[in-house]
């Protein structure tokens, strides 16, 4: 381990693997499914402020606004879609070799995630991350969402950890950087991993990364050896 850091914090979806695409290609096999509308016109729906974006009832309420609603094919398609996701589930490049020279490196690492626990527990499954993580954070620990401070102090308690010698990684200006800015951590905003905030805005994060293994520089660590 090298400089004043010892722990990592991660947020999960859309900054160790893209949740984003996975979930328009489960919206493109529900769209064939269902002979109607497109991947995008479905995906439209999980971004609206009603339901969330984590709410199979957004499937069903695009059935129902293209006059195609089932009771029977309503839940085929909510297997299809959560099948689907998870399928087309994968780590961006450099993360798994470089959690594994972090991990080496003797750095304590954790994931701070809005998501559920049998959600979260399904997508580390699938890419295979789970391992590299001492502690996560999910929603049920807490009751809190990003960008409340909880979840994050939440997690500094189970790693043992001041928010001085912490590193946060995340996707979001607003639930992961702004937060952590707060507490006081190193910051690490993961523009390429953004799909929803303007380009000018960072959150006031401490440096912006566009892919996984550049995260290794703002360490002090060398990943030529692990060909990242």
């Amino acid at each position: 381990m090298t400089g004043p850091f010892t722990s990592l914090l991660f947020d999960m979806d859309n900054t160790l693997f893209d949740l984003v695409s996975a979930k328009m290609r489960a919206c493109g096999e529900v769209t064939r499914r269902i002979g109607a509308g497109t991947a995008e016109d479905l995906f439209s729906y999980f971004l609206r402020k009603q339901g969330g974006f984590e709410d199979p009832g957004n499937i069903r309420d695009f059935m129902m606004d293209h006059s195609c609603y089932d009771d029977d094919l309503y839940m085929e398609c909510v297997s299809l879609y959560r099948e689907e996701k998870l399928r087309y589930l994968a780590p961006y490049p450099g993360v798994k070799d470089t959690l594994l020279l972090l991990k080496a490196s003797g750095f304590r690492m954790g994931i701070v995630t809005d998501a559920h626990l049998p959600d979260t527990s399904l997508r580390l499954g699938r890419t295979g991350l789970a391992r590299f993580f001492d502690h996560i954070i999910t929603h049920e620990i807490t009751g809190a969402h990003k960008p409340s401070t909880l979840p994050f102090l939440c997690a500094l308690v189970r790693l043992n950890a001041t928010a001085k010698e912490t590193v946060l990684v995340g996707d979001s200006p607003r639930r992961d950087i702004a937060p952590g800015v707060v507490l006081g951590m190193r910051t690490v905003y993961a523009r390429y991993g953004d799909r929803f905030s303007r380009p000018t805005r960072d959150g006031g994060a401490d440096h912006a990364i566009d892919s996984f293994a550049e995260l290794l520089g703002i360490l002090g660590l060398d990943g030529d050896r692990y060909c990242l």
